[in-house]
């Protein structure tokens, strides 16, 4: 955890921001895997953990900003718990590293809330997202789960808080960074021809797990890179494949890293697969280059998919005006997602309260309908003290590609004999994580090689 007064400095904003009201905060449950005692592992909520800080199940709190109280409801260990699972840190000591004085059993909770209910008082919750907490609210307030409303206001002041990241945030992202790094070092360096996907997965699990992290998403470590999240690990590596790992580490208090490297199988890349990973890594380059206070990271995007057009061009899949192929939406038949998003607590940071708040604003809302930009989950313009992901890539999908050439679509801009050529070509993608600063950015954790050059290198002094 961090210092007491870190959680107490945070609530006290919360407080001014909200000016009154009763705030309640549901932490996460064990989730049984298939009955009662198996459970999955245990994460907590990210915004308890923001004004909180306690890694431990079944706990509410309330910040009263009305009577100027914080609660904090749970249940001491009873004996029979202490048997099976020893002694533990008590919730009162939990609490007081928290700067929580007030610490109540959790069956107290509810009458709390029915007093404040009855007198009229406004109570205000976050989008809850596990069954148990729906559940749960629609006990405590007497409605049923449709009727849940979440507060907006205490949504967006949440929002502007956790958005904006303190330094030893920084430094438990760059922790998390680091061990991603090593993770990704570990891959480049043990892949090899005649090795499953899933062998190198559970190596940067091991390397993690090693130094006391869980990871922060399930690692997406792939010789099929134009499925976006593809999970399936079971194929065997062979020369002339790309390995894309997408995957990251998760520090003791929840910090992300989310870094992403597409490197050849064998020794090298191919010509074709050469030609196109330079297209991601100049888009990359030229996307970074713009991150800055002030600046849309919509037009971020736009630029990065104006550079991934112009290279597109160049080597023949493309054809005609970049910049008129992008405001088509051309590009989508091979760049179908959005450029990065913000992390922190969470690799998709705060998605559990809504891209609208967290990625956009009123002013510059969320386009839901247009495909590519539907699935940008950050627009809006970047302020200092933002974490953010630059991603570009490339993804060749047989199925887009058979349905637009039936469909005629796009035939201006794209060369569909020449993109047939690269069918079988699979995905790549190249991602980093940046601080936005006063002087424009920060890299956060080590460099880790990207340069095709640098990444042939790397492979040419491990794999025989």
């Amino acid at each position: 955890m961090f210092s007491p007064q870190t959680y107490q400095h945070r609530r006290t904003i919360l407080q001014q921001t909200m000016g009154s009201g009763l705030l309640l905060f549901l932490g996460n449950i064990e989730n049984p895997i298939n009955f009662k005692h198996n459970t999955y592992a245990f994460r907590q909520d990210s915004t308890f953990l923001y004004y909180f800080g306690i890694q431990a199940a079944n706990l509410a709190a309330i910040v009263d900003v009305d009577e100027q109280r914080t609660i904090i409801f749970g249940d001491e260990l009873t004996i029979d718990q202490i048997v099976w699972m020893g002694r533990q840190e008590t919730l009162r000591e939990k609490c007081d590293k928290s700067a929580v004085a007030d610490c109540r059993p959790f069956s107290e909770l509810k009458e709390y809330i029915s007093k404040a209910s009855l007198s009229g008082r406004s109570i205000q919750y976050l989008p809850p997202y596990q069954s148990f907490n729906k559940i749960l609210l629609s006990d405590l307030l007497g409605i049923s789960i449709p009727q849940i409303q979440a507060s907006e206001a205490l949504i967006k002041a949440v929002v502007a808080q956790r958005s904006i990241k303190e330094d030893q945030e920084i430094e438990q992202i760059e922790e998390a960074l680091r061990i991603s790094v090593d993770m990704h070092l570990l891959a480049m360096k043990m892949t090899k021809p005649g090795m499953k996907e899933i062998e190198v997965a559970n190596a940067i699990r091991h390397l993690a797990a090693d130094q006391g992290a869980p990871l922060a998403y399930p690692p997406i470590v792939t010789i099929h890179g134009e499925i976006l999240h593809n999970s399936y690990q079971l194929n065997t590596l062979k020369d002339g494949d790309m390995l894309l790992n997408d995957s990251g580490a998760e520090t003791a208090m929840g910090y992300a890293g989310d870094l992403t490297r597409t490197f050849p199988v064998g020794r090298t890349f191919s010509s074709k697969q050469r030609e196109i990973y330079d297209i991601v890594l100049q888009s990359f380059t030229d996307a970074r280059e713009l991150l800055r206070p002030g600046i849309a990271f919509k037009d971020v995007h736009i630029s990065a998919c104006r550079t991934l057009v112009a290279g597109l061009i160049d080597i023949g899949l493309m054809k005609g005006d970049p910049d008129e192929a992008v405001r088509q939406h051309a590009h989508t038949l091979f760049f179908q997602c959005g450029l990065g998003h913000m992390m922190g607590l969470d690799v998709h940071d705060m998605e559990d309260l809504g891209e609208q708040y967290v990625g956009y604003t009123s002013e510059q809302p969320k386009d839901t309908q247009t495909f590519g930009l539907k699935s940008l989950r950050l627009g809006k313009q970047l302020e200092e003290g933002f974490v953010v992901t630059v991603e570009p890539g490339v993804y060749i999908i047989p199925e887009l590609i058979d349905r637009w050439q039936a469909e005629g679509k796009h035939a201006s801009f794209i060369n569909y004999d020449k993109v047939n050529e690269y069918r079988d070509f699979g995905g790549i993608r190249i991602e980093d994580n940046f601080l936005i600063s006063t002087s424009g950015y920060r890299l956060l954790g080590p460099e880790l090689v990207k340069a095709a050059d640098d990444i042939e290198k790397l492979r040419l002094d491990y794999v025989s």
